[in-house]
């Protein structure tokens, strides 16, 4: 859209973020999305980069087998595969891409985001600054009746409810709409653009007991969580993202996402290498044993994730869940990213793998796929410790 006011330069709207079919900025349409999962860290309109002084050394020490093994296979010879990696200790057991993706690409994760929550709250937990049975306004007293009495540990376990709908198949969710906060969209011209906590302010909710007794799947459950870190720590999100990239060791660049305020998109901001998102996972493995010296996230809160009881998967993923907002089946630490992306830590092999992927459907996901790659990952990940 040209602007049409007398006199002014001659303008067009953002092609890539600009709203067109199925309610679906132009990035994130099939015929487009490839490209923007590819570039989201250069896309959006806001973002933050962190980098790591020290980085963790790998070391390729591949095991043939993992390549060989026909599921393994049938994942990366599909169309909308970009990357896998693999990874023990500081050894890289298996590693491949796309002719169209590379291991120095950066590409979007999406929800994998969501684990940096879990070594934030696991960190304030330890130190007696946030109390997991309290609601959240206690620690954001002007919040919406959506998560006012809403229960800290209900919010990390994805089991609420309230007006905020996140059905990749519906094109007007809430979780669209929230696109437009975070950048991902242009809003319709002439609209109010309010940043991430006007937003979350805004969500309604009267009885928040989740009553379908599964996962209650709401992203902006994340903001709410991170927003109450600020608060309960002081410390601003984008410092406690900065140091989990430096206790990590990325090699590479973080790009995160932010509203135009600039609080992190921790709920699906986030893009790196396959290299890097490893070397995240490889901080559940050790428990949060960072690089240099450095700790992150709490040990016994890590391991407690996966032990305790939590909300389950409808089928067909029936035999995970999601706890301390992380996906789990008891032994294994991870998350899965709308479009097709998945990161899962093992805590008793200690390997880490990485399935990077795009697809090119209307909604953008595919809970069966999904289903598909954790059983993969799961598997390879139990098998090759």
């Amino acid at each position: 859209m040209e602007s049409t006011v007398p006199g002014a330069l001659q303008t067009h709207t953002n092609p890539d973020l600009r709203v067109i079919a199925d309610n679906k900025a132009r990035w994130n349409t099939p015929d487009h999305r490839r490209h923007g999962f590819h570039n989201l860290h250069n896309l959006n309109r806001y973002a933050l980069m962190f980098r790591s002084d020290h980085v963790l050394t790998l070391t390729k020490e591949i095991d043939y087998r993992i390549g060989e093994l026909a599921q393994v296979r049938n994942l990366m010879r599909h169309k909308m595969f970009s990357g896998m990696v693999v990874v023990r200790g500081q050894s890289v057991l298996h590693e491949a891409y796309a002719p169209d993706f590379g291991p120095n690409q950066p590409h979007s994760i999406m929800s994998v985001t969501k684990v940096f929550v879990n070594l934030m709250m696991g960190a304030l937990v330890a130190d007696g600054k946030i109390d997991l049975s309290g609601t959240v306004d206690y620690y954001i007293p002007e919040i919406g009746s959506g998560y006012a009495k809403a229960v800290i540990q209900d919010v990390l376990d994805m089991n609420i409810e309230n007006d905020y709908s996140e059905d990749y198949a519906d094109p007007f969710a809430s979780s669209y709409g929230q696109e437009e906060t975070i950048g991902w969209r242009l809003p319709p011209q002439g609209n109010h653009l309010p940043g991430q906590f006007e937003f979350l302010c805004a969500i309604k909710g009267d009885d928040l007991t989740n009553h379908c007794g599964r996962v209650n799947y709401k992203s902006a459950n994340t903001d709410v969580l991170a927003w109450v870190v600020e608060r309960a720590s002081g410390k601003p999100v984008r410092q406690w993202m900065l140091e989990i990239v430096e206790a990590a060791g990325l090699e590479g660049a973080f790009y995160c996402g932010t509203d135009r305020n600039g609080f992190p998109t921790v709920n699906g901001g986030g893009c790196m290498t396959a290299r890097d998102l490893a070397r995240t996972g490889l901080l559940f493995a050790r428990r949060g044993r960072g690089v240099a010296g450095r700790v992150v996230g709490d040990r016994g809160f890590i391991e407690h994730t996966r032990k305790r009881q939590y909300p389950k998967y409808a089928p067909p993923r029936e035999w995970i869940g999601y706890s301390n907002h992380t996906f789990t089946d008891g032994v294994w630490l991870g998350h899965g990213g709308y479009g097709g992306q998945f990161m899962l830590a093992d805590l008793d092999t200690g390997v880490v793998c990485v399935f990077y992927s795009v697809l090119e459907n209307q909604s953008g996901y595919d809970v069966d796929y999904a289903a598909q790659i954790i059983r993969v990952l799961g598997d390879v990940a139990g098998k090759y410790g």
